[in-house]
C-alpha cells in the first residue's frame, strides 16, 4: 500500500470468515445485554443534543477534524468529581466497539475475546482509570450506525470503532485526538477489471450504514448498497451481489486477509483520521483520554500495537493537534 504496510497474517479461508461473522453477530447481541449502560438518571443527564459550552464543536466553516479535540490538562489522573471517578466507582468502562473488522475490532473465534488495534486503545484508557483493564471493561458490540446514538443516549462511555472524525460528527459528539490515519480505497474480486472507484460507475458498491463511505460511492456515480456490518459486504461481494466494497483501507485490508480471492485497487481517495468518540457532556474525559493517547505515542505502546495488528515498518503515530 502507498501510505503504510499491508495488514499482516495469513488469509483466512472463506468458511472461517463466515464462522467469524456469525459468531461475532451472536456475541454482539449477547454483549449488548451483558454490558449494561448508565442508570436512567445518568442517561437523562446526557440527553441527545445537550452540550456544554466548553464542549461545543467548532462551526463547520472553521472545522479542522484533525485539530478538533481538547488538549490534556496534564498526565491522566482520576480526579474527585470527574467522569473518570464515576467510571471507577462503577467498576468498569463501557466501550462501544466493532466485532467484525479483522485486526481492528473483531471477535476471535478461537478465544472468544474481542481483539484488535482499537481494542488496545480501550485497554490503555481502562488501565489509566483502574490500573489494569482486566475485568474492568464491558464491551458493547455495535454497528457503524449505532456509534453516535449510543454516545448520545449514554449507553456507552466511549466508542473505538474505526470512526473517522468529520465536521458533521463533531456537531454531535467530541473526539479524542487522532490515533490512526486511514485512507478510503476499493476492494474487488481478483478477476475484476475495475481499477478504481470511478471505474465502477453504475455498478453496485457496498458500505455500511452510518459510514461516510456511502457519500463518496454516490459521488462517484456508483450505486451504494448499505449493510449493517463490513462482513456483510464481503459476503455480498463473494456472492456476486455487488461489484466492490469501498471504505477505509484498514477495514478493506482486514476483509482481504479473510479472502485471498480479493484485491485492493486504486489510489487512496481520502484521508480518514480516526478518533475515539465521547459525549460532549464529559470534556474532562476527552482531555483524560488525550493524555492517555499522548503517553502511548511516546512510551512505545502505540508502536507495539501497530506492529502486532497492522504490520511493519511502523510509522510515527499521528501527532496530536488540539483546538484548545
Amino acid at each position: 500500500m502507498n501510505a503504510r504496510a499491508r495488514l499482516t497474517g495469513k488469509p483466512w479461508p472463506r468458511a472461517l470468515m463466515v464462522v467469524l461473522a456469525a459468531f461475532g453477530l451472536a456475541l454482539g447481541a449477547a454483549t449488548a445485554v451483558a454490558a449494561p449502560g448508565q442508570p436512567a438518571a445518568d442517561r437523562a443527564a446526557r440527553a441527545p443534543g445537550v452540550a456544554s459550552a466548553q464542549g461545543a464543536a467548532p462551526a463547520t466553516a472553521n472545522c479542522r477534524p484533525e485539530a478538533s479535540s481538547l488538549s490534556p490538562s496534564g498526565p491522566p489522573q482520576v480526579t474527585p468529581g470527574s467522569f473518570m471517578a464515576t467510571i471507577r466507582a462503577r467498576g468498569y468502562l463501557i466501550a462501544g466497539v466493532d466485532q467484525s473488522t479483522y485486526h481492528f475490532g473483531f471477535l476471535n473465534p478461537l478465544t472468544g475475546q474481542i481483539e484488535g488495534f482499537d481494542i488496545d486503545m480501550i485497554h490503555a484508557v481502562a488501565d489509566a482509570i483502574f490500573g489494569t483493564y482486566q475485568n474492568h471493561v464491558h464491551y458493547k458490540a455495535i454497528s457503524d450506525n449505532q456509534r453516535i446514538p449510543d454516545i448520545l443516549n449514554g449507553t456507552v462511555d466511549i466508542v473505538a470503532h474505526t470512526m473517522t472524525i468529520t465536521c458533521d460528527r463533531l456537531q454531535e459528539v467530541d473526539f479524542s485526538s487522532v490515533y490512526f490515519e486511514a485512507h478510503q480505497r476499493v476492494l474487488v474480486l481478483k478477476n475484476s477489471s475495475a481499477q478504481n472507484l470511478a471505474g465502477l460507475r453504475g455498478q453496485k458498491v457496498c458500505a455500511t450504514n452510518g459510514s461516510d463511505s456511502l457519500v463518496r460511492i454516490s459521488a462517484a456515480k456508483a450505486v451504494p448498497v448499505p449493510v449493517t456490518y463490513w462482513t456483510d459486504c464481503l459476503v455480498q461481494l463473494q456472492q456476486g451481489d455487488v461489484a466492490a466494497i469501498s471504505t477505509d483501507d484498514t477495514i478493506l485490508d482486514g476483509l482481504a486477509a479473510q479472502d485471498p480471492w480479493t484485491k485492493l485497487v486504486g489510489p487512496p481517495l481520502t484521508n480518514e483520521p480516526y478518533g475515539l468518540a465521547i459525549s460532549k457532556q464529559h470534556t474532562d474525559f476527552v482531555r483524560f483520554v488525550n493524555a492517555v493517547l499522548q503517553q502511548l505515542r511516546t512510551n512505545g505502546r502505540w508502536a507495539a500495537s501497530y506492529a502486532h495488528w497492522v504490520g511493519t515498518p511502523v510509522p510515527a503515530p499521528p501527532p496530536a493537534q488540539y483546538r484548545s
